[in-house]
């Protein structure tokens, strides 16, 4: 990409061009895609696990427990069981490794979900704790390939492209956060001189 089209394609213009090459960029390659979904089954064995730990996670924290809090100040089960089910099936599909076009805004929609939203206990997600939660998956999802591949060259493999992958899709994520927020629409004026 060089710095003429990076001028004249604004983030999200053209998201799949833009994601294929930070893919380039990054060196996250065909080698790489390969390696994920070769220790997808070791991630994915564990999905339910991963998903709830992040949640108890945020839990712990009341900075971002206030997301999934009830009226009562208890954590709300039924939202946070939606949410890990979101988080599984995000799991799920970068497995895949795929960057095509409709992941790519896939991605995007999450992130103006929580960049934008200001409804729902807590209100809007604040970016670092889309960073945070992140680094959260990254550390998570090495631990468990150091455990399941046994081999520690495979595990390293493995977790680079993983991290590669996992950072690439936080870049989209936070998309959402650069683009201004939809305007709020006004009442029409009412006829000149009334009041």
């Amino acid at each position: 990409m060089s710095a003429d089209d990076e001028e004249r394609v604004p983030q999200g213009a053209d998201l799949e061009r833009y994601v294929r090459d930070l893919a380039a960029f990054v060196g996250l390659d065909e080698a790489d895609a390969i390696a994920i979904r070769a220790s997808a089954p070791a991630i994915l064995k564990h999905e339910e696990a991963l998903t709830s730990a992040l949640y108890e996670h945020f839990l712990r924290f009341p900075a971002t427990a206030r997301f999934f809090l009830g009226p009562d100040g208890a954590p709300d089960r039924t939202r946070i069981d939606r949410r890990k089910h979101s988080l599984a099936r995000w799991l799920r599909e970068t497995a895949q490794a795929a960057l095509t076009h409709d992941f790519a805004y896939y991605l995007l929609s999450v992130g103006l979900a929580h960049s934008h939203r200001d409804h729902g206990p807590g209100g809007r997600i604040p970016p670092q704790f889309m960073v945070a939660a992140m680094s959260l998956t990254q550390t998570a999802l090495a631990r468990v390939l150091h455990e399941e591949l046994g081999e520690p060259a495979a595990a390293l493999e493995a977790t680079v492209a993983w991290n590669k992958l996992l950072l690439l899709h936080l870049n989209v994520l936070l998309i959402g956060y650069l683009l201004p927020p939809r305007p709020t629409p006004r009442e029409p004026a009412g006829p000149r001189g009334a009041s």
